[in-house]
Order: C-alpha cells, then sequence, then structure tokens
C-alpha cells in the first residue's frame, strides 16, 4: 500500500459523508425517486477517481430532479482533475450550471422576476464554475510537479553523460599522446638495443642490450594493453567500460519513461560502432522528448534499403505542460559527428502536426 492510499480512501470517505450528509439535509425536500437519486449519486462517490465520467452522470439526476447538489460538485471536480481536454470541464460545468440553476420540472418559474432568474443563474455559474477550476488548479499543480522531476532526472543524465564524455575525450588524448610519443620512443629504444645486441664487440654489451631490448619489448605490451583500455570509449569495447549494443536497446525503451514503439527488425550483422551510433541516436531522442515534448508518444523504426541503414524517431506533440528549458542542441551536434564519423548523415526538424523527427542514415556495412 502506497502511503498516499490511506490519505485518498480517508478524503472519499469524507466526502461520500458530505453528500449523504446533503441528502439527509434535504429529506424534507425530497421526494422518493430524488431520494433514491441523490443516494446513488453519494455513493457513486466511492468510484469516482476510477470512472469520473460515469459518477459525473450518476449524479445529474439527483441535481436535476432534488435539491441536493454536493455530489454533483464533487464529481464535476474530479473530471476537471481528470479531463485532459479543457473543453469536456467546460461543458461539464455548463450542465452543473444549469442544473443548478433551472432544476427539473420547473416550477414557480412565471413567479419569479428577471433579477432572480439572474441571480439564480449567476450563483449557479459561480457554483459550477468553484469546482471546475479547483480542479483545473489541481491537474496543472500535478502536472508540474511532475514535470520538476522529470526536469530534475534529465538534468541528472545529462550531468552523467558530460562527465562520461569529459572522462572519454580525456582518456582518447591521453591514448593518443601514449601510442604517438612513448610508445613510438620506446620502440626506437628497442630497434636501437636490437642493433646494438648484433653489433657490439664484447658479450658484456651484448648482454646489457638484450636486457634493454627485452624490457623496452615488455614495457611495449604494457602500453599496448594501457591504451586499449583507455580507448573503452573508441571502436573496441573493453572490460573497463561495457559500451551499450542494439540488444540493449529494448531495455532503453522500456525504462526511458516514454511512451514508444520499436518498429522493425534490429540487424545483427553491424559493427560496434554502427551499434553504438544507432543505441546513442536513440537515447538522446528519448531525452529530448522527455525534456521537451512531455506525454508526447514515439515511434522508433529502423529498417534498411539496400546498403543504407536507417533509423528514424517520431513522436508527436506534446500532451502535458512545457518548462522551457535552455539548450545548446550539443546533443544533436554530438550525434551528427558520430554519423559523419560513418559515412553516414543526420537529419531533425518539426514535423507539421507538431512533433519533432530525427533521421538517420548511415552505410550499413559503416564501422
Amino acid at each position: 500500500m502506497t502511503p498516499r492510499l490511506p490519505a485518498a480512501l480517508a478524503a472519499d470517505g469524507a466526502l461520500v459523508a458530505l453528500a449523504l450528509l446533503d441528502v439527509w439535509l434535504n429529506l424534507d425536500y425530497t421526494d422518493d425517486l430524488g431520494l433514491v437519486c441523490a443516494v446513488v449519486a453519494a455513493v457513486a462517490l466511492v468510484v469516482r477517481r476510477r470512472y469520473p465520467y460515469v459518477v459525473f452522470a450518476l449524479t445529474m439526476p439527483a441535481l436535476f430532479i432534488g435539491p441536493t447538489v454536493i455530489a454533483a460538485l464533487i464529481a464535476l471536480y474530479t473530471v476537471a482533475v481528470h479531463a485532459r481536454d479543457r473543453r469536456v470541464v467546460i461543458g461539464c460545468a455548463v450542465i452543473v450550471a444549469i442544473g443548478c440553476a433551472f432544476p427539473w420540472p420547473p416550477s414557480g418559474v412565471g413567479d419569479e422576476t428577471r433579477s432572480t432568474v439572474l441571480l439564480d443563474v449567476l450563483y449557479a455559474t459561480m457554483a459550477a464554475a468553484a469546482p471546475a477550476l479547483l480542479g483545473i488548479l489541481t491537474r496543472t499543480r500535478s502536472e508540474l510537479s511532475e514535470r520538476l522531476d522529470e526536469i530534475e532526472r534529465a538534468r541528472e543524465h545529462e550531468r552523467v553523460l558530460i562527465e562520461q564524455t569529459t572522462l572519454a575525450r580525456e582518456r582518447t588524448q591521453l591514448a593518443r599522446e601514449m601510442h604517438d610519443v612513448v610508445s613510438h620512443q620506446v620502440s626506437l629504444i628497442a630497434v636501437s638495443a636490437g642493433a646494438l645486441q648484433v653489433g657490439a664487440p664484447d658479450s658484456e654489451t651484448k648482454e646489457a642490450a638484450s636486457t634493454i631490448r627485452a624490457l623496452s619489448v615488455n614495457t611495449l605490451d604494457e602500453l599496448r594493453h594501457m591504451v586499449t583500455l583507455l580507448r573503452a570509449s573508441g571502436s573496441q569495447p573493453t572490460e573497463l567500460t561495457p559500451q551499450p549494443t542494439l540488444a540493449e536497446l529494448e531495455r532503453l525503451i522500456a525504462t526511458s519513461g516514454v511512451d514508444a514503439e520499436l518498429r522493425g527488425d534490429l540487424p545483427g550483422d553491424i559493427s560496434a560502432p554502427l551499434q553504438r551510433a544507432i543505441y546513442r541516436t536513440v537515447q538522446e531522442s528519448l531525452t529530448n522528448v522527455r525534456k521537451h515534448a512531455p506525454g508526447a508518444t514515439v515511434v522508433i523504426h529502423i529498417g534498411q534499403t539496400g546498403t543504407t541503414l536507417t533509423v528514424e524517431i517520431t513522436n508527436g506533440p506534446p500532451t502535458r505542460t512545457i518548462v522551457p528549458l535552455p539548450s545548446a542542441q550539443h546533443g544533436l551536434i554530438g550525434l551528427r559527428e558520430r554519423a559523419e564519423l560513418l559515412g553516414g548523415t543526420l537529419d531533425a526538424g518539426p514535423t507539421p502536426g507538431g512533433g519533432f523527427a530525427l533521421r538517420l542514415r548511415v552505410p550499413a556495412n559503416a564501422g
């Protein structure tokens, strides 16, 4: 049981009790049919969170044919909390306002003055607007809280990626220096020691040259091993830093927190660099959807035409409130550079429907 569940049950119980109290206070003004409708409306509030629209419909008869209004107002609030479309909330609020202002069947309409009718309409509108606006405010607050959590997770994820990228860049630079400078010089020492060993005039010099040559060869082997480890973020995965492959793509999509669908067949006979390029492209796209299009659905299509492998990620428009964040587009720049290193291209841009599309094209034999 989650910590919020007991509080939710207590709140629902209190609202049902309030609606039943409203029925009891109006017993003198309610006929048998109105009493049954009022009790049904009050009891239906028990399942208002699971079936908000059904509960709203069940409360309408009690509102129109009886004097009880509490159940209808609670149901309207619940609809406002759950409805994504504000037009639905407005329509339900109008129905409640009409039910409050003009109960059925009409009685004594001819006896009321124009000012009395206007006051009834005004009070009914205010009574319906209050729970509707409160429900919209509650939903907006909940969406904002979720969005802030997503932003925090995205920032943490981005921070980790930046740290990993910086570390990989430093490793690559260090490996390059070791390979180009240190290894080259040690190789020269080994060659010179070998030449001295062959042309040495005495046995002591030959033995010393042999020792120097053997140490140089061992040092070169150690340097090659260290360079391999330092290039963990390069073209070959090592035990130091396991690199992602297409076998992990479905797990990435399942744990991304985005409603994404993978279409097409995952190629199994492509190089490791190409697999990482596809993985990183999908990963960056899902991250961008969480940041810039919350709630949007994503379609990931992987296919091959001839010798060209195509990965297309398309998302729809956002369905939740967007909190603008500064972006330097470093992620897309990195993906484009990765594609160019493999001899491919990467295109990205908005779609006519308000979404975004990213397309990666690379030779299937790249890497």
